[in-house]
């Protein structure tokens, strides 16, 4: 990897705008319809905006991706975890240092939160926080999302070229998206499930009682590190011949017990 230190006025590579910010990784973080359908493509299956394009810095749609005007730019794409947006920190280690900002394991890949996440109540007490937004962590890691570490540095007066890359667009072609291919106007129609890509949506870990799999609350119990496991409670079908179906009567002080026995024969 190598660091950034241009100050370009266009959006994609390292370039930045005023105060040291590229305008790929402010519009990135401002983004506020991910998952929105697209505009341009309202009418269009699959027109979910997963995608950010990181040439004109904005969210866009996998039809506006496979079009002349999208194809040859550099996409990132954007995930949905818990309702919050996600990218994948293989991804997006490509563009920015990520290190000390905790990521997530969900559906086999690591993750990482783009921005701040609602709390219900402020940490009160010890323990490791993000030291941005005060959201319990795990160690060793400093911030719960992108974002937070984004504001840190600036805050810390620092130039964020220190945590920039320059990146190769050739990582983030529109060919690395094949199952977001859009191969015609009525492409997927016979078996649209309503998401962009299986994994466009990412599956929490199942919490169900007495269920041992390999989630860990972390983050102040909103984030999960883990979602691998399956719940191996299901019982087994048979029987023993003859069966033997026993009730009892309600127990009552002074009462005598009485016990009826069922023999049942299969033949």
């Amino acid at each position: 990897m190598v660091r950034d230190s241009s100050s370009t006025s266009s959006c994609g590579g390292g370039a930045a705008t005023t105060g040291g910010m590229p305008a790929w990784l402010g519009g990135l973080l401002e983004e506020g319809g991910f998952f929105a359908g697209c505009p341009a493509h309202e009418h269009r299956k699959k027109n979910e905006k997963n995608i950010f394009c990181l040439g004109c810095c904005r969210g866009i749609c996998p039809h506006c991706a496979s079009s002349p005007v999208h194809c040859s730019h550099p996409l990132l794409q954007v995930r949905r975890y818990v309702y919050h947006d996600v990218v994948r920190l293989d991804d997006l280690e490509k563009l920015i240092d990520c290190s000390y900002v905790q990521p997530y394991t969900i559906n086999s890949a690591k993750v990482v939160f783009l921005k701040q996440r609602p709390q219900s109540r402020p940490f009160k007490g010890s323990g490791n926080i993000c030291l941005t937004c005060d959201r319990i962590l795990q160690e060793p890691f400093h911030f719960c999302s992108l974002a937070c570490k984004v504001d840190h540095v600036v805050l810390q007066g620092q130039d964020l070229s220190s945590i920039l890359y320059r990146f190769l667009d050739s990582d983030f072609s529109f060919s690395h998206f094949e199952t977001l291919r859009v191969d015609g106007p009525d492409a997927g129609a016979a078996d649209d499930d309503g998401q962009i890509t299986p994994n466009s949506i990412l599956e929490g870990p199942r919490n169900h009682r007495g269920c041992s799999g390999g989630s860990s609350n972390s983050s102040g119990g909103k984030g999960s590190s883990d979602s691998s496991g399956d719940c191996g409670g299901k019982k087994k079908g048979g029987g023993f011949l003859p069966q033997l179906v026993v009730s009892l009567s309600n127990r009552r002080k002074g009462a005598p017990q009485r016990c009826y026995v069922v023999l049942e024969r299969y033949i």
